[in-house]
């Protein structure tokens, strides 16, 4: 691969806040690169400065490649229905074409035939697919996506990894969706204290990798700091015979003198002295050239009591809800037993949030019932953070006068990464990661042993996902978690509640092996029999025969034959794809 980019030294400050500083590293073409690092850390910062968006006040980023057209996905994308009007009546028709051509290979095709009020209600999902779309009908080299999975269900999740892969150009990602980046991503850099680490591989590649340099710095700084101590040891040790030499030959002994032996005495001191000096040199050295204690990772520790004396903490009989004269599910019957960690699957509006609601008794059933155990006591992590007083800081939110209690709590909030200051400050000024914490800390002090958590790790870095993570697979409760995190799911879930054909039904499986069973059903079901394999390869030649016409009598220089140049590419690959399943 060719060098596409490269920054050298690249600094960004802002209000006096050093966000990067020398920050250097390198992107090549057709490289799926992650970056990753805490919130706050300088990844968005990174990106709108390869995009020109801003500019770095040192530093350079070269451009090994002139005019790469670059198309910018941000974490928070808006289109209205006059942008996708616009779009549509657009006098650019080579790029109304493009952008058709995509909105069908992205599956919004549909979209031009929403109306107004639909257009400006499109879900999370939809918004981005509808803003790729736009994005790759412009044809760009690079590809820059931040938190691309946002509010994409499984579905929309390997959509986009399927149409990244055929994507032939560059990404770069920022994401903290650990399934989604190994299973994209050929390389991560990781930005940290403003400056930029490079990793090879996935996500798992550079955890571990990064794990392993932790380690071997760990271990060289203990050497040195033992060498240190060694070196200290025998300063003192020369200091003391140095000490003695010097009282020595102060002394007057008539008899020893006449021998020379007072000067001999003044030579070893003499001689003591320059080995105490070159150790105190060489001590200095390791001080200004040494190696500095890694920094290990604040482990933030979440701590539950669990209170439940009952074998089921609830359990769901014949339950049946509609919306709008629409069965979301009906006559679904399930049970939830005591410490089961429970992954609740199902593709967007399918009624998780619904069933959510029924549990915690926030909406009426329209039959059916759901029995609570009498001992449940249920604590609920909603998506939606502004429900809290913003105008409380930390500590007046959880509003505890006991001494011993708010110890605890102070404690807690510590090892959870805030600061005295921050404990101090009010809400408002807070970002939705550091609210969605003082959240799962406020679940924490009320000691509940039954945890409903929607979208947990929605605004948590990577550091913070993983500790939830570990602490989560350490609680002895019962957790039902509403997520798109697959990642947490695999490594969490022993059981799954599935929506399928209108019902909710409990699977007595893994997370994971309930998804590599789904998986392979589907592509036992996507394979071809031989009569549909002739009927679509004579479609597929019927297209390739007509786009190779087009392209005879176009020329290279023209839009268009850039487009059917990539339409025919398309084609092949799909006439290879139907070959390797049909064998």
């Amino acid at each position: 691969m060719s060098l596409l980019l490269r920054g050298i030294n690249i600094k960004k400050e802002f209000k006096d806040r050093v966000i990067l500083e020398d920050v250097n590293f390198h992107v090549e073409d057709l490289d799926r690169i992650a970056i990753v690092g805490n919130n706050g850390a300088g990844k968005t910062t990174l990106a709108n400065i390869i995009t020109g968006e801003l500019k770095q006040d040192e530093g350079q980023l070269i451009w090994h490649k002139k005019n790469v057209k670059i198309g910018y996905l941000h974490q928070s994308t808006y289109y209205s229905q006059n942008e996708f009007n616009n779009m549509l009546i657009s006098k650019d028709k080579i790029n109304i074409s493009n952008f058709i051509y995509a909105s069908k290979k992205l599956g919004t095709d549909k979209i031009q035939e929403f109306n107004n009020i639909r257009l400006n209600n499109l879900s999370g999902g939809e918004k981005t697919k509808f803003a790729l779309a736009k994005i790759w009908s412009e044809k760009p080299g690079l590809l820059i996506l931040d938190e691309p999975t946002n509010h994409m269900d499984y579905e929309g999740v390997n959509w986009l990894i399927t149409n990244l892969s055929r994507f032939q150009g560059t990404v770069i990602i920022i994401s903290h969706d650990r399934y989604f980046m190994d299973e994209i991503c050929n390389r991560v850099i990781e930005i940290d204290n403003g400056r930029a680490y490079s990793y090879k591989g996935n996500y798992s590649d550079y955890y571990n990798e990064k794990r392993k340099r932790y380690e071997t710095r760990l271990h060289q700084y203990e050497v040195q700091e033992k060498t240190k101590e060694n070196i200290n040891r025998e300063i003192n040790r020369l200091k003391y015979w140095a000490e003695k030499g010097h009282r020595d030959s102060t002394k007057t002994n008539g008899q020893k003198e006449k021998f020379g032996l007072k000067e001999k005495r003044r030579a070893k001191v003499k001689k003591r002295d320059k080995q105490v000096k070159s150790k105190i040199k060489m001590l200095e050295k390791i001080k200004f050239e040494g190696i500095e204690k890694p920094k290990e990772e604040q482990k933030i520790t979440f701590q539950f009591i669990n209170n439940s004396k009952s074998s089921k903490v609830l359990e769901a009989k014949d339950i049946v809800k509609s919306f709008d004269g629409e069965f979301l599910f009906e006559e679904s019957s399930f049970y939830i037993k005591s410490g089961e960690k429970i992954g609740v699957y199902g593709k967007n509006g399918c009624g998780k949030t619904t069933l959510i609601k029924a549990i915690l008794n926030e909406l009426k059933l329209e039959q059916g019932k759901i029995y609570v155990s009498p001992s449940t006591k249920i604590a609920y992590l909603s998506q939606d953070v502004g429900e809290m007083n913003i105008d409380k800081t930390v500590l007046q939110f959880f509003d505890i006068d006991d001494f011993t209690k708010r110890g605890i709590l102070q404690t807690l909030l510590a090892n959870m990464g805030f600061t005295n200051k921050m404990i101090n400050t009010k809400i408002k000024h807070l970002s939705v990661g550091e609210k969605t914490r003082v959240k799962i800390a406020h679940m924490i002090m009320m000691e509940n042993n039954v945890l409903i958590l929607d979208e947990p790790t929605n605004h948590l870095d990577l550091h913070s996902r993983e500790m939830l993570e570990k602490t989560l697979a350490n609680y002895l409760g019962t957790i039902i978690i509403v997520s798109h995190d697959r990642y947490l799911l695999e490594k969490l879930c022993n059981k799954v509640l599935v929506f399928e054909d209108g019902k909710i039904n409990r699977k007595e499986e893994s997370f994971t092996d309930y998804m590599t069973k789904k998986e392979k059903k589907t592509n036992s079901i996507n394979m071809p029999e031989d009569k549909n394999y002739k009927e679509k390869l004579i479609i597929i030649n019927n297209r390739i025969a007509k786009v190779l016409g087009e392209l005879s009598i176009s020329s290279e220089q023209e839009e268009r034959y850039m487009s059917l140049d990539r339409e025919f590419q398309d084609l092949i690959k799909q006439k290879n794809d139907l070959a390797i399943l049909n064998n």
